[in-house]
């Protein structure tokens, strides 16, 4: 069953970390100033510029408080912790809009967990992720079940981490996004299963116009027996339905994602939130958005904006 992890009792784990980070006042005022001087961007190839992050850097050092909050994310997204957090600027969204500034700012702060960039060429750095009625119900941008996955399950190397930045929630009060803790699912499987996800047994999506994220990974393991900040769990439910896959390995993966199931987190987010995933932990998904989106005006439809962010040790450049 789900578990909303802010109303769960009893013993730290993985679901009642505390994940959602809030600002205090004090310092959303300073980020509201510093969101109105930030300069535009720049990207050398596909990165964020090295100019522009020492300069965003350099701002948010100006806010005294700031340091607080980066001394409690980056340790929540490690692997001894949740792997994942929640960082609201719901009033800093309220304050400046969800236009430039506000990106700048969300970009800013996003640079002190890792170098954002942009592997799909053909989109912007922050890229939309609207609800589109004719699209698969169980794409990101369908308005059905997003089954538990990570991001470019199919690239050698594959971002280490996503994050998503709410624009609009569902009107209807729906879609809440869903994560679970991929390695503890694995943990909890037979040898023999374990066994069975470290073959290169596994398939899923094309390989197109994408940049420093190494080259295409077909057939996969779901277990690359890699060390856990290096390595991934590479799944996605939607693996499950490629032609091909054998008895064995389309049963143990099946398993594999009833267990996500069964130890998840769920939580609406709201204008403002943004939610940065370790790839190398947590998987994620949407539960269904509200029914009736047919009755709701297309500018008023769940909007996300989603980042990718490519850290130390990876192709590219990397925070330092």
């Amino acid at each position: 069953m789900p578990v909303d992890e802010r109303e769960r009792g009893g013993a730290v784990s993985f679901l009642e970390l505390d994940s959602f980070i809030d600002l205090p006042k004090e310092l959303e005022d300073d980020l509201i100033e510093i969101g109105g001087r930030l300069p535009a961007w720049s990207v050398e190839g596909t990165f964020l510029a090295r100019s522009t992050i020492e300069r965003y850097r350099t701002e948010l050092d100006s806010a005294p408080l700031f340091l607080d909050v980066k001394d409690r994310l980056l340790p929540q997204l490690g692997e001894a912790a949740g792997g994942y957090a929640v960082v609201r600027l719901r009033n800093i969204a309220q304050a400046l809009g969800i236009g430039n500034q506000f990106l700048r700012l969300a970009t800013a702060i996003l640079t002190e967990v890792a170098t954002p960039f942009q592997p799909f060429r053909r989109w912007p750095l922050w890229k939309e992720i609207g609800t589109n009625l004719h699209a698969n119900p169980g794409l990101s941008t369908g308005t059905g079940y997003n089954a538990f996955h990570m991001d470019l399950v199919n690239v050698t190397q594959p971002p280490d981490y996503t994050t998503l930045l709410c624009v609009r929630p569902d009107p209807l009060g729906a879609g809440a996004s869903i994560l679970s803790d991929a390695r503890a699912a694995v943990s909890r499987l037979t040898p023999s299963d374990r066994a069975l996800l470290a073959d290169a047994a596994y398939s899923y999506g094309s390989f197109f116009d994408l940049s420093d994220v190494g080259e295409e990974y077909k057939p996969f393991p779901v277990l690359d027996g890699e060390p856990e900040d290096l390595g991934f769990v590479r799944f996605t439910a939607k693996m499950l339905s490629e032609s091909g896959l054998d008895e064995a390995h389309a049963h143990v993966a099946k398993e594999l994602a009833d267990q996500m199931v069964a130890e998840h987190v769920s939580f609406t987010l709201q204008r403002g939130d943004v939610l940065v995933v370790n790839q190398h932990r947590v998987v994620h998904g949407r539960e269904p958005l509200g029914g009736g989106q047919r009755d709701i005006a297309p500018e008023d439809r769940r909007l996300l904006l989603q980042l990718f962010l490519c850290g130390a040790g990876t192709t590219g450049q990397a925070v330092t």
